[in-house]
């Protein structure tokens, strides 16, 4: 295992063992404003496409990111398992 898979995964168990109020504040020491701003809309992109109530476009003006965001979103859904796509629904 590599130093940036073993980080990784401790990472993702310290997430695991956290509450719901020490993620949020371990998630803003760990990432920049920015970070957080773009993983929010992301999740937010999912859900919007996951919904399939709106189009590509819409769901880009109402947020507002670009349709490019948007639609790499879409792209990613295509080869999400569905257990993930089940969870974001969620």
């Amino acid at each position: 295992m590599t130093n940036e898979e073993d980080g990784w995964r401790r990472f993702l168990a310290l997430c695991k063992k956290a509450s719901l109020e020490e993620l949020d504040e371990l998630l803003k020491a760990i990432l920049t404003h920015t970070e957080r701003h773009e993983i929010a809309f992301r999740v937010l992109v999912f859900r919007e496409l996951i919904r399939g109530e709106r189009t590509q476009r819409e769901i880009a003006a109402d947020l507002p990111i670009s349709l490019a965001n948007v639609s790499r979103g879409s792209n990613v859904l295509k080869t999400m398992e569905p257990e993930i796509r089940t969870l974001i629904a969620s």
